[in-house]
């Protein structure tokens, strides 16, 4: 009978930890299934879509207008079907950039982030981008522990983040197995005290990847499209201007009236600027 309970125990455990990660890995699932093929160089082993293999050889020819048109279509297609693809925006914001168009290279460097924070070729890229912006903004002083969990958290999206917690949490059944099981006193000692550190592990993956999830689903950020947006002090055209933002710099929407943006900038200054000068990422 004792036994019996314990084996009932670890199922109960399997059954929760399986409801927890579904939310998680369920839309990223999704999201992943239809435009994964890349372009430059193409390095996937499912068939491009025509879309994007046309876009890609524009690309290579140097025709970048004909590559964004392409791949602006293929994108347009995906969020119809409530798809998006990382690997479609990183190349859509070289197209730009190559094209000189930075703000909407930017853009969609963000969005591509947003997917696979944990890229390195995207990095590097949205980080090449954003030094080619006017603005310098030195930004706010942060507790370093803030920045050491967004800078850990953005090593893998929240699918993979998923992933992980669900090997931590196996791995912690088999600790919880041996120690329950085993009559070993060394085994049940090691058992016991890996049990805890998988534990431990498996709440901080959970952790991460449900606040990139939350990054994913309240997308706050936006970039500036315009060569200049003045930022009011009110939303309002005679309002007080406090500051002028250039292409390419990233924003946060904090709220919204009529045809205004209440924005916050990386140092902490707040006003309002024309939606139509800003585009969300």
């Amino acid at each position: 009978m004792m036994r019996m309970n314990r084996l009932h125990l670890i199922a109960f455990s399997l059954l929760l930890m399986n409801l927890t990660v579904t939310g998680i890995t369920a839309q990223e699932n999704q999201d992943a299934t239809a435009l994964q093929a890349d372009t430059i160089p193409a390095a996937s082993t499912e068939t491009p879509l025509p879309a994007v293999e046309a876009a890609a050889e524009a690309y290579r020819t140097g025709n970048f207008r004909k590559s964004i048109e392409l791949y602006e279509s293929v994108v347009a297609e995906a969020l119809a079907d409530n798809r998006e693809s990382a690997e479609v925006y990183y190349n859509l914001g070289n197209a730009y950039f190559r094209d000189n168009q930075l703000g909407k290279a930017i853009l969609n460097y963000e969005r591509a982030y947003l997917l696979d924070p944990g890229n390195s070729d995207i990095r590097h890229n949205l980080r090449f981008a954003r030094n080619r912006t006017e603005d310098r903004i030195e930004p706010a002083a942060v507790f370093f522990l803030q920045n050491w969990f967004k800078g850990v958290r953005d090593l893998n999206s929240s699918n993979r983040w998923a992933v992980i917690s669900i090997i931590f949490f196996l791995l912690f059944l088999i600790c919880v197995a041996a120690f329950l099981f085993l009559r070993i006193l060394w085994v049940r000692k090691t058992a016991f005290y890996s049990g805890i550190i998988f534990l431990l592990l498996m709440i901080a993956a959970t952790t991460f990847a449900f606040s990139q999830k939350k990054e994913r689903i309240r997308r706050d950020g936006a970039i500036v499209m315009v060569g200049a947006a003045p930022v009011n002090a009110s939303p309002d055209e005679n309002g007080n201007r406090l500051f002028e933002l250039h292409e390419g710099t990233k924003v946060k929407i904090r709220n919204s009236d009529g045809n205004w943006y209440e924005i916050e900038i990386a140092n902490g200054s707040v006003g309002w600027t024309a939606k139509k000068n800003v585009e969300r990422i």
